[in-house]
């Protein structure tokens, strides 16, 4: 019988991952605290909440349950860019990455019958030079809201990256050879998690 698996996120860019796998899971995202403590840096901040995230969400079920959270944050020079509060704060977000290279960081954390892994990556992020009117039309198209540095790498955000250096998952929110590693970290097969009427 396999485990049942919960994601511990309502991000729909983590759940086509899961689905792209194969998996069955359920979704059950945590509501914690996501405000970065003082001079706290970026790998810190986003491995500190992924594992928050996971272990909260452990607390709620069945310990044989496998629980998957992650946390993606961008970072120029250390300052941290989460999800943007409104418009206003996602325009400066873009116009302060714009021209600019910058950090992308995705934390892993599983929990298992009380075992645990954590891990993250980092990619690195070419923005394009965005002009006032190209600002202006993705803000319009509403894709800025909920995401880490106020844009989507696989949407419509695109026109804004001129280059992705790494792991085109780990800015999407959950590199999956990451995934991979951590579960077998704790004794998990992912392939064999995926596999119908195991």
């Amino acid at each position: 019988m396999t485990s049942q698996i919960i994601l511990a996120s309502r991000s729909p860019r983590r759940k086509e991952i899961l689905e792209k796998l194969g998996l069955v899971f359920e979704i059950d995202p945590p509501e914690i605290d996501e405000t970065p403590w003082h001079r706290e840096n970026p790998v810190s901040y986003v491995q500190r909440i992924a594992a928050a995230k996971a272990d909260k969400v452990a607390l709620r079920h069945e310990q044989s349950c496998i629980v998957i959270a992650a946390d993606t944050t961008v970072a120029l020079d250390r300052e941290i860019f989460g999800q943007p509060r409104d418009l206003d704060e996602a325009r400066r977000m873009i116009q302060k990455l714009s021209k600019k290279s910058h950090s992308v960081h995705t934390a892993v954390s599983v929990r298992c019958d009380g075992r645990s892994a954590n891990g993250f990556d980092t990619a690195s992020v070419m923005m394009r030079e965005v002009t006032p009117e190209m600002l202006e039309w993705y803000l319009g198209t509403g894709e800025s809201m909920g995401k880490a540095g106020a844009y989507a790498v696989q949407g419509q955000g695109a026109a804004l990256v001129a280059e992705v250096r790494g792991e085109i998952e780990t800015v999407i929110g959950l590199p999956v050879w990451l995934l991979t590693e951590r579960l077998a970290h704790i004794g998990l097969n992912l392939r064999e998690l995926g596999a119908p009427g195991s």
